[in-house]
C-alpha cells in the first residue's frame, strides 16, 4: 500500500480493486455485490445464465473467459492482446446498460466516473480483452528485394494500421500511484502527490510511459542537455539498431565499443550487401561474357563511382582500390616516391603520423639516400605551421601528413599545409584514415595530390581501401605490381599496361568488400556526414569534460580542434591495467602506443589509454566509462 494518505472521496486500493472486480464479474441483469463497502444497495435481478468476462485487476486473479461468441472480423491493432468488437452486443458485457449501473450504484460518492464521463471516455467504441488467439493478425517477415538494397539500413517492419481507438498496453498493470494520478487527471479528484522528493512513479509501475526512464548515472556530472545534432533529428538509438554487434555482451555486460579509431562496426546494410553479392553476383570482373561477370563488374565499378562522389573526386578513374591505408601509402611511395625522390632529397612528415605514414618513406629514403624531415607540434599536439614553412626547401620532394591524428585526435590544418607545400611546388599526400568517417572530405577543394583511407574505418569491411590521385600524376606512374587485370597486351618481348586505375589493381581484387564499402558510404550519406560530425563533436566534448577532473588523469593531446579520440594516462596504473579493468565492464578501448610512438614520446609517454568514439556511441556509455576510471582513481596504487 502507498505510504501517502488517500485523496478525499477515493477508497483505498483494496476496496477499489474489489469494487471494480465485483462490478465486472456481475452477470448480465444481475446486481453486483460489493463486499465490504457500505452505502450501496444491490438491486434484485435474475440470472441470465451468460458467462461473465472478468477483466484482470491489480492483485486479483481472474480466470480466462470461455470463448462462446462467434468469430468477429477485426481491425489490426498495434496492441496484440486487445481488439475492438465491431458489434459489442455479441459479448455478454454488452448487455449491461450504463443507465442501469448509474441508477443502482452511486459511483460519484466513491470517486468513480458517472455516465457522462463513461460516454466521453468510451465514445462509440467498446473494447474487450483477451480475444481468441486464432483471430490475431500476423505480420509477415518480409525480405528486402535487391532493387531496394541501398536502403536496407532504413528498413523497418511494417506497422499495423493506426486507430483512433483506445490502445491499451499489451501487458502489466499500473501501480496504485499510477491509478490515483490517472483518475485524478480524468475526473478532477483532489490529488495528493506527497513530498516533492517523491515525484517518481511507484516501484510497481511497469508502463514504459510512466517509468522515469532515467539511465544509470555514473560519475558526478551526467549529461543534462540535448546535443545540437539530436535537436536536428539525429536519433542515436535508431542508429544503434542498425549495428547488430552492439547487442553483443562481453563478460556478461553490454558491449561498449570505444575502439573506433582502430576499426568501426558494420551496419546491417553492409553485411546484407556483401551477403547478397556472394549469393547473386559472385564472379571475377572485367572478363567473360556471362551474366554473373557483368553483375560483379557493375557492382565493383559502381562502388568506385560511389567512392569518387563521396570524397569529391573529379572522376572514378582517379580511384584505386587497395587493401587499406597502409598499402595505399606503400603504393604511392613505390611509384610516385620512387619517381621523384633521389639521393640527398628530403621527405617531410609530421610528428603526428601513424607508422604507416612513416615506415614506407623511411624505406624509400634508406633505399635512395634521402632524408626524413619532421614537422613539430606544440604542447597541445597541434602542428606548428611556422616551423613547417622553415623545413621546405629546394630539396623537398614530397610532403605526407595526416588529416587527423589516430593517437591524439588532433585535426590538422590540412588545407593550409597543402597550400604552403604547393607554394613551393611540392606535392602533398594526405593520410585520411582517421578523418573520412568524421568530417566532410572534398579532395578537389583541398587540392590534395593524393588521399588515402581504409574502408574498415568508415563502417565498411576490412581488406579494402582507397587511393585517390590526381590524373596528372596517375597517368605518368609505372605499375608497382604485375599480373592479370592490369594489362592491355602481353608478349614475351613487350607488355602494354592499361590506364589508371586498372594498371594499379593487378590480379583478382577484393571485389565483395569493395561492394561492401560502397554500401557503407551509402549508409553514411543517408545519415549525413555533417550530422555525424556534430554529434561526435558534442560526444567528445562531453567525455573530455567528464574525464579531465578525475584525480590522476592526464589527457594527452588537447588541441582546440579534435575528432573522436581521447587519449589519457592514469597515475598509478599501467595503460594495460586500465584497459583490462574497462574490459571487465564490457568497455573496449585501445591501450598501448597505437602505432604512433613518435608523437607519444613527444609527450614523454610510451603508451596511453585511448577511447575513441563513433556516432553510435552514447553519453550513457561514457558515464559508465567514467565510473570505472573514477573507481580506479580512488583506489590508486601508491
Amino acid at each position: 500500500m502507498s505510504e501517502y494518505p488517500e485523496p478525499n472521496g477515493l477508497p483505498d486500493l483494496e476496496n477499489l480493486v474489489s469494487l471494480a472486480n465485483e462490478m465486472f464479474q456481475a452477470l448480465p441483469n444481475a446486481a453486483p455485490f460489493f463486499a465490504g463497502i457500505s452505502g450501496l444497495q444491490a438491486a434484485s435481478a435474475t440470472n441470465s445464465g451468460a458467462n461473465p468476462i472478468a477483466r484482470p485487476q491489480a492483485g486479483v486473479t481472474a480466470a480466462p473467459p470461455p470463448v462462446t461468441s462467434p468469430a468477429v472480423e477485426r481491425q489490426a491493432s498495434a496492441a496484440p492482446n486487445y481488439y475492438f468488437a465491431e458489434n459489442a452486443n455479441q459479448y455478454p458485457l454488452a448487455n449491461i446498460q450504463v443507465e442501469q449501473l448509474a441508477t443502482q450504484v452511486s459511483p460519484q460518492a466513491f470517486g468513480l466516473p458517472g455516465e457522462a464521463d463513461l460516454r466521453e471516455l468510451l465514445g462509440e467504441n467498446r473494447f474487450v480483452t483477451q480475444a481468441p488467439a486464432a483471430a490475431r493478425p500476423s505480420v509477415p517477415d518480409l525480405k528486402v528485394p535487391h532493387a531496394l538494397e541501398s536502403r536496407v539500413g532504413d528498413y523497418h517492419q511494417p506497422q499495423a494500421v493506426g486507430s483512433d481507438r483506445v490502445a491499451a498496453q499489451p501487458s502489466h498493470l499500473p501501480g496504485e500511484r499510477d491509478v490515483q494520478q490517472l483518475l485524478a487527471a480524468e475526473f478532477s479528484f483532489t490529488r495528493f502527490d506527497g513530498p516533492a522528493s517523491a515525484a517518481t512513479p511507484a516501484p510497481d509501475s511497469r508502463f514504459y510511459f510512466l517509468d522515469s526512464g532515467a539511465q544509470p548515472v555514473f560519475g558526478n556530472t551526467p549529461k543534462t542537455n540535448v546535443f545540437a545534432a539530436e535537436q536536428q533529428g539525429f536519433d542515436v538509438n535508431a542508429i544503434r539498431r542498425d549495428f547488430p554487434i552492439l547487442s553483443e555482451r562481453v563478460n556478461g555486460k553490454p558491449l561498449v565499443w570505444f575502439d573506433n579509431a582502430a576499426t568501426t562496426h558494420k551496419p546491417k546494410a553492409v553485411i546484407d550487401r556483401i551477403s547478397y553479392f556472394y549469393e547473386h553476383e559472385n564472379s571475377n570482373i572485367h572478363r567473360a561474357a556471362h551474366e554473373l561477370a557483368a553483375r560483379a563488374t557493375d557492382a565493383y565499378e559502381g562502388a568506385r563511382n560511389k567512392v569518387a562522389k563521396f570524397i569529391g573526386a573529379r572522376s572514378a578513374d582517379d580511384i584505386i582500390f587497395v587493401r587499406g591505408t597502409t598499402e595505399g601509402i606503400n603504393l604511392i611511395a613505390n611509384t610516385f616516391g620512387k619517381q621523384r625522390v633521389g639521393e640527398g632529397d628530403e621527405i617531410i612528415v609530421s610528428q603526428l603520423e601513424h607508422h604507416a605514414n612513416i615506415v614506407p618513406w623511411y624505406l624509400l629514403a634508406q633505399r635512395v639516400g634521402a632524408k626524413i624531415r619532421v614537422i613539430p607540434v606544440d604542447d597541445n599536439g597541434q602542428i606548428l605551421l611556422d616551423e613547417y614553412r622553415k623545413l621546405i626547401n629546394s630539396r623537398t620532394k614530397i610532403i605526407s601528413v595526416t588529416q587527423v591524428s589516430n593517437a591524439l585526435g588532433t585535426v590538422t590544418p590540412i588545407k593550409e599545409i597543402i597550400d604552403i607545400g604547393h607554394s613551393f611546388g611540392v606535392p602533398v599526400i594526405v593520410d585520411g584514415a582517421q578523418s573520412v568517417s568524421h568530417m566532410r572530405v572534398n579532395v578537389q577543394a583541398l587540392d590534395a595530390d593524393f588521399f588515402v583511407f581504409s574502408g574498415h574505418k568508415i563502417f565498411g569491411p576490412t581488406g579494402i581501401g582507397v587511393v585517390y590521385g590526381k590524373a596528372e600524376h596517375l597517368q605518368h606512374l609505372e605499375p608497382w605490381q604485375g599480373g592479370g587485370n592490369m594489362i592491355a597486351d602481353v608478349t614475351f618481348e613487350r607488355v602494354v599496361f592499361q590506364g589508371a586505375p586498372n594498371r594499379f589493381e593487378a590480379g583478382t581484387g577484393n571485389i565483395a568488400d569493395a561492394v561492401g564499402l560502397g554500401a557503407a558510404l551509402d549508409y553514411v550519406d543517408r545519415v549525413g556526414i555533417e550530422r555525424i560530425a556534430r554529434y561526435e563533436h558534442d560526444l567528445l566534448d562531453y567525455a573530455t569534460h567528464r574525464l579531465r577532473p578525475i584525480p590522476g588523469v592526464r589527457i594527452i593531446g588537447t588541441a582546440a580542434d579534435k575528432a573522436s579520440v581521447l587519449s589519457f594516462t592514469l597515475a598509478g596504473y599501467k595503460t594495460e591495467e586500465v584497459g583490462a579493468e574497462l574490459n571487465r565492464e564490457g568497455i573496449a578501448v585501445r591501450s598501448g602506443h597505437h602505432c604512433a610512438q613518435p608523437i607519444l614520446r613527444r609527450f614523454g609517454v610510451e603508451a596511453t589509454v585511448r577511447p575513441s568514439f563513433a556516432f553510435y556511441n552514447t553519453c550513457e556509455e561514457i558515464d559508465l566509462f567514467i565510473s570505472v576510471v573514477t573507481r580506479l582513481a580512488h583506489a590508486r596504487k601508491n
